[in-house]
């Protein structure tokens, strides 16, 4: 065998590699007495079929199944021992590749075209001066954390008239002209509509101050204009049968359902955080404590995007081979075509140089994704889950299964993986580089992250 790599401007490979007899045969032969032990051949005993006719039959096969075995094995073998840094996957040359007779003996000669990563150096130092922002928890914060925590303990209570965002329930009835219901017409009973979100102004207007009993005339396709599909729910017909309607409607009012949400009191502060809370000032102070640690996460995303933009700014451009990685996007998206490559190669190249550059950052940190790192991340994803629904109390056990569960699920390794780097490389480098600390409120923070 004979494997041959030139690389002339450091990023575009070529290699060859040559097949010959020699270095396949021998596992040819090994399997072709396997195949002829457990062949069924009309006529001959288990394991007495002549040699001939076992090779006439799977020769070719078996040999090109080994060649292809080989000349994978050795050329990612090559690679890795000589330390290149390969993107993508290996390429047939265009050019240079020309058809093997697999038939015959070899020698079988292969050509491909290696897409090989740019040469550069990043470190960060104690010398690199990067924001860090730290989310202020403030009594807006606060008092909409106490809001969102009524909201989700709230129930639905009847009211005596509408106002805000209450739903009215009533029956609908098509009118004629004249104002009576039409004969035939649509009839719904147990409607629900939602003044709040009617668009037209004018129908809107026509639902203030109702009370249960009261009969109101509007017109749906003025209520919800360019909104068939709205009108078809609320008439619970299809959007064929109100393509072409204009008519009013009487909706009687049966009753008005009011979100009543739960009072800011002892039953409230257990749901939310368990037994042990004093008072509302002991239970507005636990929320901040809790904010605290759920915006941290949202600082350390923010300073890892900064991060990024500070390395990538000190590593300047770099080279790619683009006609190698273009080929290569292409062949992983056949479905989608070259237009969609064009497309998505710019981004798809910057995110290439982020995630080589990272792994330097992540060398130099010595950082290692251990089992319970994957159980911490997969833990934190789900307790983030429980926390909007109000639930910031889940017993360790249940996170614990959960998190165990999710684990089981390979689809979704890659993903904590990632997640599991990210969380580690931060810290490294908060403890690295010179933070810039600065405190803002969590709008601005938002609009920050908007406009990033």
């Amino acid at each position: 065998m004979n494997i041959k790599f030139e690389s002339a401007d450091k990023i575009n490979g070529l290699m060859t590699i040559a097949i010959e007899k020699a270095d396949y045969q021998e596992a040819v032969d090994k399997k072709l007495k396997d195949y002829r032990k457990k062949a069924q051949v009309p006529g001959f005993r288990p394991g007495m079929v002549p040699m001939g006719l076992i090779k006439k039959q799977y020769g070719t096969a078996v040999k090109v199944d080994e060649v292809n075995r080989i000349l994978g094995e050795k050329l990612y073998e090559y690679i890795r021992e000589n330390k290149i840094q390969m993107l993508g996957e290996p390429l047939p040359n265009e050019e240079k590749q020309q058809p093997q007779n697999l038939e015959g003996d070899g020698p079988f000669e292969f050509v491909f075209d290696i897409a090989v990563a740019p040469e550069f150096k990043v470190a960060l130092n104690g010398k690199d001066k990067i924001d860090y922002y730290t989310i202020k928890v403030d009594d807006k914060l606060i008092d909409d954390q106490v809001q969102m925590y009524a909201s989700q303990a709230g129930e639905f209570v009847e009211a005596q008239e509408w106002s805000g965002n209450d739903t009215l329930k009533g029956d609908l009835r098509q009118l004629d002209a004249e104002g009576n219901t039409l004969e035939g017409g649509i009839t719904t009973e147990g409607g629900m509509i939602m003044p709040s979100y009617i668009k037209g102004e004018d129908e809107k207007k026509k639902f203030e101050g109702c009370k249960p009993g009261d009969i109101i005339v509007f017109n749906p396709k003025k209520a919800y204009p360019d909104n068939d599909a709205e009108v078809a729910a609320l008439l619970k017909t299809d959007k064929e049968a109100i393509k072409d309607m204009d008519a009013d409607f009487s909706f009687q009012v049966t009753e008005i359902r009011h979100f009543q949400p739960a009072a800011v009191d002892a039953k409230l502060f257990e749901r939310v955080f368990g037994e042990g809370v004093k008072d509302e000032a002991d239970f507005r102070q636990r929320i901040a404590d809790s904010l605290k640690g759920q915006l941290v996460a949202n600082s350390d995303y923010k300073f890892l995007l900064d991060v990024r933009k500070h390395a990538e700014k000190k590593v300047g451009d770099l080279q790619f081979p683009e006609a190698i990685l273009k080929r290569v996007m292409l062949n992983n998206n056949k479905d989608k075509g070259a237009e969609f490559v064009e497309k998505n190669f710019k981004a798809s190249i910057d995110e290439l140089k982020w995630h080589l550059i990272k792994e330097q950052l992540v060398s130099a940190a010595g950082i290692k994704v251990e089992d319970d790192d994957l159980k911490n991340v997969a833990k934190d994803a789900i307790r983030a889950q429980f926390a909007q629904y109000g639930m910031t109390n889940v017993p360790e056990d249940v996170l614990e299964n959960y998190a165990a569960e999710q684990l089981k699920k390979r689809e979704n390794i890659e993903n904590f993986v990632d997640r599991a780097v990210d969380v580690k490389l931060t810290a490294a480098l908060k403890g690295t580089v010179k933070l810039n600390e600065k405190e803002v409120t969590l709008d601005e923070f938002n609009k920050m992250m908007q406009e990033a």
